[in-house]
């Protein structure tokens, strides 16, 4: 019997864990991101699904005089016409199911709710996919929508303070801030600091940003770097400015949060539960100079900064 404890004077640890409750986390998910962006848009209620934007036609037709003092004249008539059909945004909806077994709930939901656990991430999931959509959309995206004469291309590769000043002059009405992958924020940082003008920070939502000319920039992996290239945005918001919104259907069944909505879908016969998780969401561009782009940005010019320094 003195045997079995040779070598050991107290209990060990890997005896003493079977009498042990580990503290267990919820599942970490690693895709999941701030999705700054989405917080940072204006919000309009949708009404069956449809967002028309309308217009004036020409603005040009307007006639407006402005008489001199003790002048008597006959006023100009003038009216404001309209487009007959504006555009109409659709709202798209982002879907999917989580099936999970009823033994697996009914077992194995202590200390962490497996429902719960299952349709929470299946949530962040869809929400992600939300902002990418509102992104790169192929009709409503974001991306897709900026009108060419509000593109620019970056001057010499990199993202200079020259290149953000002349996005701002062609977005100068109101913009709210500046919205870039953070690989393109980096290479802003890096241009910045070489020509010794290191952007200010600001803190939002808790966090700390970079800013300029007193904007913040948003960052977001939804704006996809390619071949080493990406674009930065610029954006004006809400409907009172005429910039950009973000749409959704308010009152739905089963409803979470902003157009999201969880149904429970039954249990069928191989006692599998199903709960539906719907977003439906667009985003629309109210007006042409709401939002203005640099194309062709470099991500990956770093500078020798000792080397410079010493020229």
């Amino acid at each position: 019997m003195a045997d079995i404890h040779q070598g050991h004077s107290a209990l060990g640890d890997v005896a003493a864990r079977t009498l042990a409750n580990a503290t267990k986390t919820v599942p970490q998910l690693r895709l999941i991101t701030p999705r700054w962006f989405t917080h940072m848009l204006n919000w309009v209620p949708v009404e069956a699904g449809i967002y028309r934007v309308n217009k004036v036609k020409d603005p040009n037709k307007i006639n407006v005089d402005c008489s001199q003092r003790e002048e008597e004249r006959e006023f100009d008539t003038t009216f404001v016409d309209y487009e007959e059909w504006g555009r109409e945004y659709y709202l798209s909806a982002v879907n999917t199911v989580v099936d999970i077994h009823t033994r697996v709930s009914d077992l194995y939901s202590s200390p962490h709710n497996q429902i719960h656990e299952q349709v929470r991430l299946a949530i962040e999931i869809v929400k992600e996919r939300q902002e990418r959509e509102l992104l790169n959309n192929e009709e409503y995206g974001l991306l897709r929508n900026v009108d060419n004469s509000m593109k620019i291309t970056a001057r010499i590769g990199p993202p200079t303070p020259d290149d953000m000043d002349e996005l701002i002059s062609r977005v100068w009405k109101e913009p709210a801030f500046f919205l870039a992958h953070p690989a393109a924020i980096a290479a802003f940082g890096r241009e910045c600091t070489r020509r010794g003008v290191p952007p200010p920070t600001i803190s939002l939502f808790g966090s700390q940003f970079l800013t300029w000319r007193g904007f913040p920039i948003i960052p977001t992996d939804k704006i996809d770097v390619s071949e080493g290239k990406t674009a930065i945005l610029l954006l004006r918001t809400g409907e009172s400015r005429q910039g950009v919104v973000g749409l959704y259907q308010p009152g739905l069944t089963g409803e979470q949060g902003m157009g999201l909505s969880v149904r429970f879908m039954g249990i069928n016969h191989k006692a599998i539960s199903s709960y539906l998780i719907s977003l439906y969401c667009s985003l629309a561009v109210l007006t042409e100079d709401a939002a203005g782009m640099i194309e062709n940005v470099e991500v990956g010019k770093y500078h020798d900064y000792k080397h410079e320094y010493a020229k």
